[in-house]
């Protein structure tokens, strides 16, 4: 399920901002980009966004920046020397091998990391942690509200794909029953052919055989089973999450019914509706990897 959000803040002599972003994914993977200033952070907000989020690839950046008693923004020194001794390194570098790389400006050095990012000393960043932390909570949060609605909107898309899917499944099995006899006329055709052309005649295998053709038409099992998978999707979409994984097998399984019922069709108008009832799980299984 995709989502974004951002903060601001600042405290003693330091300001800072989170980013928060996540897309869709078949598991839950992290990845942070946070400053050496507060060492440690990565495992703290790994443990928050796995308290929250079981599905999705998720980034999260922080940015801390040294601000000036004036409010101005403190650039690093030291930092910055080590940029552009590595800058102009790469470029004799390339320069020797017969590269030319595109000219670099004041504004794509700012952007490096560190140039800008908290570098002073401070002896005791606990109270900074603590007040980046909580402004994380505040972006998580935020970031979930905007999950919360794309999953309402996405539950009531799910859920008319679902009554669609039923509805698909109930005319299939009209046209099941309607073609009955029409089977029943195709297996004594069947039958009177064999017997015309065949001297002897094993009773109990052709009993056997008659059986087994009867079987390979009869959808409904496939039919129940579709069914079974629609109640079940329903269930766990009123469940709430996480049920993301669990409707992506169950839109594996529905897929599974459906080709079976094509292959054991044998009927025009019920090869119609199983290739209708394809595309729509296949739309339903897209829908499916938004969900958490």
């Amino acid at each position: 399920m995709t989502g974004y959000a951002s903060g601001q803040g600042a405290f003693e002599g330091y300001s800072w901002t989170w980013e928060l972003r996540s897309v869709n994914g078949k598991g839950l993977d992290l990845r942070f980009r946070l400053p050496e200033v507060l060492t440690g952070l990565d495992g703290e907000i790994r443990s928050k966004v796995s308290r929250v989020l079981s599905r999705g690839n998720v980034s999260a950046s922080l940015k801390i920046q040294s601000v000036s008693a004036d409010g101005a923004v403190e650039l690093d020194p030291e930092r910055l020397e080590v940029v552009l001794d590595a800058m102009a390194a790469v470029e004799a570098r390339a320069m020797e091998r017969g590269l030319s790389l595109a000219p670099s400006n004041a504004a794509d050095v700012l952007g490096l990391r560190g140039v800008f990012d908290a570098s002073r000393e401070q002896d005791d960043t606990t109270k900074l942690r603590n007040h980046v932390l909580t402004a994380f909570d505040d972006v998580l949060e935020e970031m979930r509200a905007m999950q919360s609605k794309e999953g309402v909107q996405l539950s009531e898309v799910l859920a008319q794909q679902f009554d669609d899917i039923e509805a698909l499944v109930e005319k299939a099995a009209s046209v099941a029953e309607a073609r009955k006899p029409e089977t029943k006329a195709q297996v004594e055709a069947a039958l009177a052919r064999v017997v015309e052309n065949a001297d002897q005649l094993d009773e109990a295998r052709v009993m056997q055989e008659l059986a087994l053709i009867a079987i390979k038409a009869d959808v409904t099992e496939e039919l129940d089973r579709l069914r079974t998978h629609v109640k079940a999707a329903r269930d766990l979409i009123a469940g709430g999450s996480p049920a993301g994984r669990k409707l992506d097998f169950l839109a594996q399984e529905f897929n599974r019914e459906a080709n079976t019922l094509c292959s054991k069709s044998q009927n025009a108008a019920l090869t119609s509706i199983g290739l209708e009832l394809k595309s729509l799980i296949e739309q339903m299984r897209e829908q499916v990897q938004n969900v958490e």
